[in-house]
């Protein structure tokens, strides 16, 4: 299995003294894409201002696989469809990541294994996430189905946004209400772009 660093986490920015290109590209999804900033821990893995992970927040319920129903433009990313990430609890206590997704342009797929912790309580959902070592980017579920059908999840800042579902797409009605939330939130949702799910191996 190939691994890069692509998706649901945003590449870990250094200070600019230590700021360098990762050497391979990518979303979660590997095999060489576009290339993710990479530093030390200085960067933050909190909620941006004004946003707060959910809580309470249940990691055995949040553990399965997710259909990646929108995002913001990243580069790691781009040229990505039917992306989807799993989550695995681990007798320690952290969670496996495996990220998947197409890229249409090499007519292959792409996968990324990686590591999430708690940034704190684990009754909060606040993680923080790692492909590449010890770097780890924000992962905060800034708002949940009750019944865990979807998440929306975002990184250290506003520019870091994905909708997650468990199944391929949202029904008219429970897009609304995710978009609505993210509105409330501050979240540029005319800036999301909406993954396809369409191939039947995803």
């Amino acid at each position: 299995m190939k691994h890069s660093l692509f998706t649901l986490v945003p590449p870990v920015r250094a200070p600019l003294s230590g700021r360098k290109r990762a050497a391979f590209p990518g979303l979660c999804l590997a095999v060489l894409m576009r290339a993710v900033l990479v530093g030390l821990g200085a960067c933050s893995t909190a909620p941006p201002d004004g946003i707060s992970a959910v809580t309470p927040f249940d990691v055995n319920r949040y553990a399965g696989k997710w259909y990646e129903i929108a995002r913001m433009d990243h580069s790691f990313e781009r040229g990505l469809s039917d992306v989807s990430a799993t989550y695995q609890v681990q007798p320690d206590g952290s969670v496996q990541v495996i990220n998947r997704g197409f890229d249409s342009a090499r007519k292959d797929w792409k996968d990324a294994v990686g590591r999430a912790l708690f940034t704190g309580d684990s009754n909060r959902g606040a993680l923080k996430v790692s492909f590449f070592g010890p770097f780890y980017g924000g992962y905060n579920v800034a708002a949940l189905d009750p019944a865990y059908r979807w998440s929306l999840v975002v990184g250290p800042d506003r520019g870091y946004v994905w909708i997650l579902a468990r199944d391929r797409q949202l029904t008219p009605e429970v897009r609304e209400q995710v978009l609505a939330q993210a509105r409330k939130l501050g979240i540029a949702v005319d800036q999301l772009i909406w993954v396809a799910q369409t191939r039947p191996d995803a």
